[in-house]
């Protein structure tokens, strides 16, 4: 079958970089396109050739309305349209949608990723587990700076693990808070990000938002607080445990991590897994599971993290490391999904 649609916006942005936006759209619904001015002919089976039809009007449509799509955000709508073909691609990039976290203006890039900005909105726990690249640090860094800047809370705390130091931190030159600093690096990355360094360093010096190893939790009530827990995986049960009973009055805490890039010694049981499995049950506690097909770093990213899984699959023992991370891996998306149902 074949189908010609008009492009009403700009097409350098709908075919992206290098045309990876349509190459995209032809490698997901198996068609192929030609362009001849402002005209997309596209050709393939009917449903996916309406399928791909129907993208370019959701692209015309936005951008009728006054909303100019980066090449970025332009992968979104298809990914969104191809990978979720319950949802509304246009919906994503709806003005409620769309929100400013500072000086950033940020649009969930797929289903899972507004869920996951639903939840905590929601929510007061919210446990997010995936690959790396799916944005679960950065959009939870954004929703606290929003709240913050909102005066829903009064202070950010995001919190670490040093688990890559372990023992070893006291045999690195500096300061304690320059042997910390490289761990706590993607926090600060994602805060830059959404605040002017003056500000941010500001808030810093004032404790406003706080970068600190999660020991550094203990002992503590947080209230008015959005508290964030990255790499939750690397956690004992018990500074898990110390972590989720920190939660004090009108606070929020964000839990993220992924359960096959565990670093606990042998025979550690991650506190991320047993967290999850343990709460299941406890209404008011949200959970999002991430996976590969909402990584959004470059496309190659996403191949090697499919690849991988593969090759896992394939060719290593599960009995060795690789069971015990595709076990975590079920035992996490089930207790998500218990969490989720209740």
């Amino acid at each position: 079958m074949r189908r010609t649609v008009h492009i009403s916006g700009q097409i350098e942005s709908f075919f992206g970089t290098l045309d990876e936006n349509v190459r995209l759209l032809e490698d997901s619904l198996h068609v192929r396109t030609h362009l001849h001015d402002t005209r997309l002919t596209i050709e393939g089976e009917q449903d996916s050739v309406d399928r791909a039809v129907t993208i370019v009007e959701e692209y015309n449509h936005l951008t009728r309305h006054g909303r100019k799509l980066s090449s970025s955000e332009v992968k979104s709508l298809v990914r969104v349209a191809t990978e979720e073909p319950h949802e509304s691609p246009r919906g994503m990039f709806e003005h409620s949608r769309v929100r400013s976290f500072g000086k950033k203006q940020v649009t969930p890039k797929g289903a899972n990723q507004r869920r996951y900005m639903e939840a905590i909105e929601m929510h007061d726990m919210v446990f997010a587990t995936g690959p790396g690249g799916t944005g679960k640090t950065y959009l939870a860094v954004a929703m606290a700076v929003s709240a913050l800047l909102t005066k829903q809370v009064n202070r950010i705390i995001l919190a670490r693990p040093a688990v890559e130091a372990g023992e070893r931190l006291g045999f690195l030159p500096g300061t304690l808070q320059q042997k910390i600093d490289p761990y706590m690096r993607p926090l600060y990355d994602a805060l830059y990000d959404m605040l002017d360094a003056d500000k941010l360093e500001r808030f810093l010096e004032k404790g406003i938002i706080e970068v600190a190893p999660l020991a550094f939790m203990r002992g503590r009530t947080l209230n008015d607080s959005f508290v964030i827990l990255d790499e939750a995986q690397n956690t004992t049960s018990e500074q898990m445990k110390m972590f989720l009973t920190r939660l004090g009055f009108n606070s929020k805490a964000v839990v993220t991590g992924d359960v096959t890039q565990i670093d606990l010694p042998q025979g550690k049981k991650s506190g991320l897994i047993e967290a999850l499995e343990v709460c299941s049950k406890i209404e008011g506690i949200g959970a999002v599971q991430f996976g590969e097909k909402d990584v959004v770093r470059h496309n190659l990213v996403q191949q090697i993290i499919r690849a991988y899984e593969d090759y896992e699959t394939a060719h290593l023992p599960r009995s060795g490391a690789n069971g015990k991370a595709a076990a975590a891996r079920e035992s996490a998306k089930e207790a998500e999904q218990e969490i989720q149902q209740g």
